[in-house]
């Protein structure tokens, strides 16, 4: 596996400080010395999701999961440690020094295989695009009107025959089971190697750093599908990526326009729109929302206006809402999708749309109306019940006193009666969230000796690795003469210690970095360690109250062991001597007390 040195790595997690890298992702607030959100990695709608700026750690207290900046970024990217290296060294404008090939993984050579496979094949259709051969494609985007200026922008390109690029990509030295895994190539029954896409327009699909990771190909006749797509691979997660976003993200991408389809991004941008993106293939996922969160402050969706359409966009609501991204909805008429209002209408009222976007409050208003008669009584009283449900939800006061005011005015509705129904449902809430936050009698149940040992010595060894955190190399030295690591019991926290033990040997105080060498349920532990206060005012006295609980135990483990031998036969000497010991032991503990 390719790494980097201890230098290097430490100087990317520095320079990126692990709220602002956060923060691009999760809507985040601060409160008290740490900042809160909701989990990215779990549903939750109390923020219990934890960034310390101090330590540079995030720990969720509702599903446990903790790290660093490095820890988080191939957790919510789906990517390798390397890669979440790369990705902060560019963000903060340091460079990396060149890896070297030797020790890489299997993976990681077929991963660098697989992009060059797909950088040559852009290239390859897009130069094919050009020939006399492709004139069916040709006619094509002239009947698009696309510009030469597009073509390039967005590497378009024309797939030939057969095994043309497969014959192309063996010419370039690319073994079969690379060209395989690209997904650029299929294998029939008979053992021929067959191309995936053959006459197709054919559309690079690149990550946000510009690298091309799969294609989609349009059908230039009747014949179905219409577009097929790179399957899944080493390089390529559909759910993970979005169309047009490394074109975009070259001008403002202040606000981000969300449509369906290769062309609407395409017609868009040619017509001077170009910050657009489109999903690939698929309904929006959480993945694209934090991609669409880290990339924007705005985001406005404009998905088709058919059913499907709609529920598309519902269902993109849900995902951006909870990150505390600010959303509107475009709304067109006279057009099925933004490609084909833009070429019947123009830049000029295409941008007066983007303008007048509806916020998600105005939308779901909207789209609740189209399912309801307002004529009717009981539909006009449910219309009012849901909207107030809508407006009880956002928190901003004088954010609901406009809705209010807009919605009463364009329903015919009385504000009166909406402000009633939201005071209701309001009181209601709080009420409940009162009741919940009562203290519930506790049902006392006596537990053994063995569990209140267990839960002592745990959080005895939490505390020690929490003093061990502070990187006090005086301190580690004092206890690491009384506590040795198979002292501790927990087998987490052994591993923890051991690390921690190992890298205070040599002096390295630094031990966020400690961090990166653990396994989940390790980081997950001691990131909760961190992130929990463990109100250490004399770290002295704590120490010594550690080592006398340690020499306590030892003392009581001694004296079960020599009353079991007492209870035996013994000879007169060897039992004069156990009593004698016996003594010592009880009246060492005495004096513990």
């Amino acid at each position: 596996m390719q790494r980097y040195s201890d230098e290097i790595i430490e100087e990317v997690r520095q320079t990126n400080d692990i709220v602002d890298v956060i923060s691009q992702y999760v809507h985040l607030k601060r409160s008290g010395r740490n900042y809160f959100g909701l989990c990215p990695f779990h549903n939750e709608k109390s923020p219990s999701f934890s960034v310390s700026p101090d330590k540079q750690i995030f720990h969720c207290f509702g599903c446990g999961v903790g790290g660093n900046v490095y820890t988080f970024l191939t957790k919510i990217e789906g990517i390798n440690f390397v890669e979440a290296i790369q990705t902060l060294a560019e963000r903060a404008n340091i460079q990396l020094p060149t890896l070297e090939s030797n020790g890489d993984s299997a993976k990681e050579l077929l991963k660098a295989k697989v992009y060059k496979i797909n950088e040559f094949t852009a290239n390859y259709y897009h130069q094919n695009l050009y020939q006399a051969s492709s004139k069916i494609a040709q006619e094509y985007i002239k009947k698009r009107k696309l510009t030469n200026e597009t073509l390039q922008s967005f590497q378009i390109g024309f797939s030939g025959k057969f095994d043309e690029l497969y014959q192309e990509l063996k010419k370039q030295g690319f073994e079969e089971t690379e060209i395989l895994e690209s997904g650029l190539v299929n294998k029939n029954d008979r053992g021929q190697y067959i191309d995936r896409y053959r006459n197709r327009l054919m559309f690079p699909i690149c990550d946000a750093r510009g690298r091309v990771i799969a294609f989609g190909g349009r059908v230039l006749d009747d014949s179905k599908p219409k577009y097929i797509n790179s399957p899944e691979n080493v390089v390529y997660s559909k759910g993970r990526n979005l169309f047009g976003l490394n074109v975009a993200k070259k001008g403002n991408t202040k606000e981000l326009l969300i449509v369906e389809g290769y062309m609407d991004v395409i017609s868009l941008h040619q017509r001077g729109i170009t910050n657009v993106v489109a999903p690939l293939g698929t309904a929006l996922t959480q993945q694209q929302g934090w991609l669409l969160r880290k990339s924007t402050e705005k985001m406005i969706l404009s998905f088709d206006s058919d059913e499907a359409g709609i529920m598309a966009k519902m269902r993109a609501l849900d995902i951006l809402q909870d990150m505390g991204c600010d959303i509107r909805i475009l709304q067109m008429e006279g057009a099925k999708d933004p490609d084909e209002y833009i070429i019947k209408y123009g830049n000029s009222r295409f941008r007066n749309l983007v303008e007048k976007a509806l916020s998600v409050i105005e939308f779901k208003v909207k789209v609740l109306k189209q399912k309801l008669n307002l004529e009717s009584v009981n539909d006009k009283i449910k219309f009012l019940n849901e909207i107030a449900k809508l407006i009880a939800k956002v928190e901003n006061t004088m954010e609901r006193e406009v809705y209010i005011e807009k919605i009463a005015k364009e329903y015919d509705i009385s504000k009166e009666a909406i402000y009633a129904e939201v005071n209701k449902l309001t009181y209601a809430g709080a009420k409940s969230e009162k009741i919940l936050e009562k203290v519930k009698p506790v049902i006392s149940h006596k537990k053994t000796e063995e569990n209140q040992i267990s839960q002592a010595i745990k959080k005895r060894e939490n505390t020690i690795i929490s003093i061990l955190l502070t990187g006090d190399i005086n301190i580690f030295r004092v206890m690491r003469l009384s506590i040795k690591i198979e002292d501790f019991k927990d087998p987490i926290n052994q591993e923890i210690a051991k690390k921690l033990y190992e890298e205070l040997e040599k002096g390295n105080s630094n031990i966020n970095s400690v961090i990166d060498t653990l396994g989940e349920e390790e980081q997950n532990h001691i990131t909760e360690i961190m992130a929990d206060d463990y109100e250490i005012e004399d770290v002295e006295k704590a120490i010594d109250d550690i080592l006398q609980s340690y020499e306590k135990d030892k003392l009581n483990s001694r004296k079960y062991e020599v009353v079991k031998l007492l209870e035996g036969n013994l000879e007169t000497n060897q039992k004069k001597e156990l009593e004698k010991e016996l003594n010592e032991i009880i009246i060492r503990l005495d004096k513990m007390k």
